[in-house]
């Protein structure tokens, strides 16, 4: 994996795709992963080049917020190739 990724996990599946939806028109980049992890936590995983990722995780996590909890937000500039084995 040679682009950034970028996460939002919030505690509401409604914020989540708000998040993602968000995420996806402010930037360009690309959604990878939507996770329900349970307990009412769900995470929007997406990756793009560094800075499309940094405006669409703000983007998103400011969206998100609005609607619920947001428990967590975080980018990885450049994911070392061994986490590309997680998605």
């Amino acid at each position: 994996m040679k682009e950034a990724i970028g996460m939002v996990e919030t505690r509401s599946l409604i914020a989540a795709i708000e998040a993602a939806d968000t995420m996806v028109k402010a930037a360009s980049v690309e959604i990878i992963d939507f996770q329900v992890v349970g307990s009412g936590l769900v995470s929007v995983t997406v990756s793009g080049d560094v800075g499309a990722v940094k405006a669409a995780v703000e983007s998103g996590k400011v969206r998100a917020a609005q609607v619920a909890e947001v428990v967590s937000a975080n980018v990885i500039p450049r994911p070392h190739d061994e986490v590309d084995k997680i998605f």
